[in-house]
């Protein structure tokens, strides 16, 4: 199951997102916001990621207008590995080489239909492990990863 969560500004791209899971036929849970009224972006991003840390879900994809403020509240919990991408390859080696269970997106910075790709690339780039594994055993062993 994939999470979801927006502010306002990431509002819309979340919900064109939804379509694209649903398109695949893959399960998500959208945590917020619900519509484009002004929101916090933490008030629906740590839940996401509270379930990714869980177990309850297995990724999540967050968007704000730049990114950045999801990106920052989905990394302080404990497991979550979230990346801020900007671009096709950078969504794919998140996936490949740092095992990103999150991938973070800016509406405001980042054009739609290279957004479209990023997702369908994060969906479907396998952990590469090897080399990588040793790097992530390595972040998660410091304090509060």
């Amino acid at each position: 199951m994939i999470a979801l969560a927006s502010d306002h500004a990431g509002f819309e791209y979340k919900e064109k997102i939804k379509k694209i899971l649903e398109d695949l036929h893959l399960e998500y849970k959208d945590f917020g916001a619900f519509d484009s009224m002004s929101s916090d972006y933490p008030d629906y991003v740590y839940p996401a990621a509270l379930a990714i840390s869980r177990g309850e879900c297995d990724r999540g994809i967050m968007v704000c207008g730049s990114g950045i403020g999801v990106d920052m509240v989905a990394n302080k919990v404990k497991n979550v590995r979230s990346a801020l991408c900007t671009s096709v390859e950078m969504a794919e080696l998140s996936r490949r080489h740092n095992d990103a269970n999150v991938l973070s997106i800016g509406e405001r910075l980042t054009d739609w239909e290279v957004v479209k790709e990023m997702v369908m690339i994060w969906l479907n780039t396998n952990f590469e492990g090897g080399r990588h594994q040793r790097r992530i055993d390595k972040m998660h062993s410091l304090t509060g990863c």
